[in-house]
């Protein structure tokens, strides 16, 4: 089959995990927003959220191993968003206490932060490594995988419909909470200019803690998303750590928008390339991706969005 007579499903693959790709990139330019540096432990949150989700879901699952169907099925995928989102969060939530907020006391140059999560990040995936194995972690089927309906004679699955959905939705309702609540004014303008926030009564501190910890909801879930397609392991987190960051820079790093539609090019840039090159270079042209925007627009598809750290 040619290129053409298969776009309708690459396009269909590419955008599943594109709108992954986006949940996770959400976390780094939320907190790139807010305090002007890159979270590069967030791709262990990611993790840590996936394991949290995955072992919840296991829990629950009847005994006889067979497939639960209907609200039974709703219901796990459900507990497993929020048990991942939950684990997730919490893992945010101490990252910040632990490796950022100590130097941030201190005015530590912006290297120390760079060391600080790299080390977060060392120790997270060796920590996980040696408490759930070094091997893939499956997850069981959750609900029958069935076609659900056709696009152009492209297949779309329970699953691709169920991780597209879910993943849209927590998009759709992030830019909501930035856009249009008390709380996203109060990011927003931490992230202008956090000195004249405190200045009109903002609470600096609040917000950064917020912004990592919702950043962290989303890769939590995002992980438990990614863990029903890929599996879990110790070490998932860095290859689409990486591609969430490049999604992130694609779109304007630190411009929420810019980061969803970030995600969904890459997914459907490596879906495409995936196919028309080998399905082992997908990770090369994500590295490709990220080096080509530097080189030619650094300040990503919709721009950066610039202010001065916290």
């Amino acid at each position: 089959m040619g290129f053409l007579d298969q776009f309708w499903q690459l396009t269909i693959d590419g955008l599943m995990v594109g709108s992954l790709y986006a949940v996770i990139a959400l976390g780094y330019t939320l907190v790139y927003g807010v305090l002007q540096l890159i979270n590069f432990a967030h791709s262990e949150v990611f993790m840590l959220g996936s394991f949290g989700g995955l072992f919840a879901a296991r829990a629950l699952l009847p005994d006889d191993g067979s497939v639960p169907g209907g609200l039974a099925s709703v219901g796990l995928v459900a507990i497993g968003l929020g048990a991942g989102a939950i684990c997730g969060g919490l893992a945010a939530f101490t990252l910040e206490r632990v490796a950022y907020r100590p130097l941030r006391r201190r005015s530590a140059p912006r290297l120390a932060y760079l060391i600080s999560a790299i080390g977060a990040s060392l120790f997270a995936v060796n920590l996980a490594g040696k408490e759930f194995g070094r091997q893939n972690v499956d997850l069981p089927d959750l609900f029958h995988n069935g076609t659900v309906f056709t696009v152009f004679g492209a297949d779309v699955s329970t699953q691709s419909l169920v991780i597209f959905a879910v993943a849209v939705a927590m998009l759709i309702g992030l830019d909501r909470l930035v856009a249009g609540t008390r709380l996203g004014q109060g990011i927003r303008a931490v992230a202008q200019d956090a000195d004249t926030a405190v200045l009109m009564g903002v609470n600096v501190e609040r917000i950064i803690i917020i912004t990592f910890v919702v950043g962290g909801l989303l890769a939590g879930a995002g992980g438990f998303l990614y863990a029903m397609t890929f599996n879990a392991s110790y070490s998932m987190g860095f290859v689409p750590g990486v591609k969430a960051f490049t999604a992130a820079v694609l779109g304007g790093i630190g411009n929420v928008r810019g980061a969803m539609l970030g995600g969904l090019l890459l997914g459907l840039v490596e879906s495409y390339g995936g196919y028309l090159f080998q399905a082992s270079y997908k990770d090369v042209i994500a590295f490709l991706v990220l080096v080509a925007i530097l080189m030619i627009r650094p300040s990503g598809l919709l721009g950066e969005r610039l202010g001065r750290a916290a």
